[in-house]
C-alpha cells in the first residue's frame, strides 16, 4: 500500500441502528508526520455500540466504529522520528487535539478545551469525518500513536487502548496501591482490566458485580475479595470499606448506595457512560466529604505509561477474536454482557 491509495476495507453502520455491512472508506495520504498502520486487531468496545446506534446523541454516518487499534506500521512520513516500518503500535480513542490549549500542554490531550478529534464519529481538521478501528489500515499523526511493547500480544493489546487506559487513568489519579482498599464495580471490558491493573498496582481488591456468576473468574484475574450487589446484605456489610470505588457499569447507578461504600474523603469515580440521566441525593456526599467524580481514558504520555506497565506485568486483555462477519452478532452479545471479557476483530478478515 502506498500513499497514493485513498480507499480501504472497512465494516462501517451506514445509518444509527443498521447493522453493520463491509464497505471501503477513504484514508489520508501519508503528510509529513503521518504514520499508515496495517491493523491487525480492533477491539470492539461498547462505546461503538453506544455511538453506532445514536446512543450518546447524533452520530455521523456512515460510522466505521474502532477505538482499540492493534498494528503494525507500513508506511512513515518524510518528517517521523518516533517510528519506523515494522513497528509494533496502537491508536486509543482520539488521533488529534489543538496542541496548544493548558490542558493539552500538560499531556491531558482527553481534556482538550478544543475537543479532541476522536478516532471515529468526529470531524478533523479539514471537516472531514475521522473512520475508526474496523478496517485495514489506518493513517494517524506519530504525536498520537503509541508503541506496544514486545511483552504483549497484539490481540491483547488492542483492548487497553481504551478499557486498559480507561482505568489506569482513574486508579493512577487516586493512589490506588499498598494499603488503598479498591472496589471494582461490574466485570466486564473495563471492570476486568480494572482488577488486573489495580491487583498489579497493589491495591486490595474487591468486585462488585451483579450476581455470583463471575466469581471465579474475578478472583483468578486477580480480585481479593467479591460479592454481589442484587444482595442488600452487600451493602451492608461493607458500609465505609474503601478508599476508592470505580463503576464501569453503563446503567444508571443508586449512588447513595454505592457512596454508603466509600470511606470518609473516599471517591467514587465513574467510567461507564449511561445514556440516561442519573439522580443523586446530595446528603449522601456531604455524610463523608465524599466526591463523585469521572474520568474519561487517558492523555498520550499515560496512555504509553499504562502500555509499559501492563507488558511490565504480563497484563493483557481477556478476549475472544472473530471474524469480521460476526460484529453483529458481537454487538448483540456485549448487550447480553455475553463475553469473556472482550471481542477483538482479526482486521485480515475485514
Amino acid at each position: 500500500m502506498t500513499t497514493n491509495v485513498t480507499t480501504v476495507p472497512a465494516y462501517a453502520a451506514p445509518a444509527a441502528n443498521a447493522p453493520l455491512e463491509r464497505t471501503t472508506v477513504p484514508r489520508r495520504a501519508v503528510g509529513e508526520h503521518d504514520v499508515l498502520i496495517d491493523i491487525k486487531f480492533s477491539g470492539i468496545c461498547h462505546s461503538d455500540i453506544h455511538q453506532a446506534r445514536d446512543g450518546w446523541g447524533e452520530g455521523i454516518f456512515p460510522m466505521v466504529p474502532g477505538h482499540e487499534i492493534a498494528g503494525i506500521v507500513a508506511e512513515v512520513g518524510p518528517g517521523v522520528t518516533k517510528f519506523q516500518v515494522g513497528d509494533r503500535v496502537g491508536v486509543g480513542c482520539f488521533v488529534d487535539s489543538c496542541r496548544t490549549c493548558e490542558y493539552c500542554l500538560q499531556g491531558l490531550e482527553q481534556y482538550c478545551t478544543g475537543g479532541m478529534t476522536g478516532t471515529y464519529n468526529a470531524l478533523d481538521k479539514n471537516g472531514e469525518p475521522t473512520y475508526g478501528g474496523y478496517a485495514r489500515h489506518i493513517v494517524v499523526d506519530e504525536n498520537y500513536t503509541l508503541r506496544i511493547p514486545e511483552g504483549i500480544a497484539l490481540d491483547e493489546a488492542a483492548p487497553l487502548l481504551c478499557a486498559g487506559i480507561t482505568l489506569y487513568s482513574p486508579l493512577a489519579h487516586w493512589q490506588a496501591g499498598p494499603g488503598k482498599k479498591v472496589a471494582i464495580v461490574g466485570l466486564g471490558g473495563l471492570g476486568h482490566m480494572g482488577v488486573k491493573i489495580a491487583h498489579a498496582l497493589g491495591a486490595e481488591v474487591t468486585v462488585l458485580s451483579q450476581s455470583l456468576k463471575k466469581q471465579e473468574d474475578g478472583l483468578k484475574l486477580g480480585a481479593d475479595h467479591f460479592y454481589a450487589t442484587s444482595d442488600p446484605a452487600t451493602f451492608t456489610e461493607l458500609a465505609g470499606t474503601f478508599d476508592l470505588v470505580i463503576s464501569t457499569v453503563s446503567a444508571p447507578l443508586d449512588f447513595g448506595a454505592y457512596l454508603s461504600l466509600v470511606k470518609t474523603d473516599g471517591a467514587l469515580v465513574n467510567v461507564g457512560a449511561p445514556e440516561e440521566p442519573v439522580a443523586l441525593n446530595l446528603f449522601s456526599l456531604i455524610g463523608g466529604r465524599k466526591t463523585l467524580a469521572g474520568s474519561m481514558i487517558g492523555g498520550i504520555a499515560e496512555t504509553q505509561e499504562m502500555l509499559d506497565f501492563c507488558a511490565a506485568h504480563g497484563l493483557g486483555a481477556e478476549i475472544e477474536v472473530i471474524d469480521a462477519d460476526r460484529i453483529n452478532e458481537a454487538y448483540e452479545r456485549v448487550l447480553a454482557s455475553d463475553v469473556r471479557y472482550r471481542f477483538v476483530i482479526d482486521a485480515s478478515t475485514i
